[in-house]
């Protein structure tokens, strides 16, 4: 994986004023993954947006892992959802052609 596309874990911690021990939380919570380089511990340009809402929800709304944990998951389940009803729908929509 290029290093390029790795944002250190320290500098999204200091820009969003939190403690490295949160990004610790949520890797061993399954929510996000880490990479170690080094002694250095980096996170992926793709995880930002996930990971900037659970900082959001943890600061902003004051929600503990725990909640962020069920959020994520509910989050996902609904989206997983969605998609089923896009596929339903064109199936539907293919058949009331005829």
């Amino acid at each position: 994986m290029p290093t390029t596309h790795l944002i250190a874990a320290n500098e999204f911690c200091i820009y969003h004023n939190i403690e490295l021990s949160f990004i610790y939380s949520l890797q061993q919570s399954g929510l996000i993954e880490v990479i170690e380089l080094e002694e250095k511990v980096f996170v992926d340009e793709s995880e930002l947006p996930q990971l900037e809402k659970m900082v959001r929800l943890y600061h902003e709304l004051d929600i503990n892992l725990e909640g962020i944990e069920t959020i994520t998951y509910l989050l996902q389940r609904m989206q997983d959802m969605q998609q089923q009803i896009s596929v339903l729908q064109s199936k539907l929509s293919l058949y009331a052609q005829y």
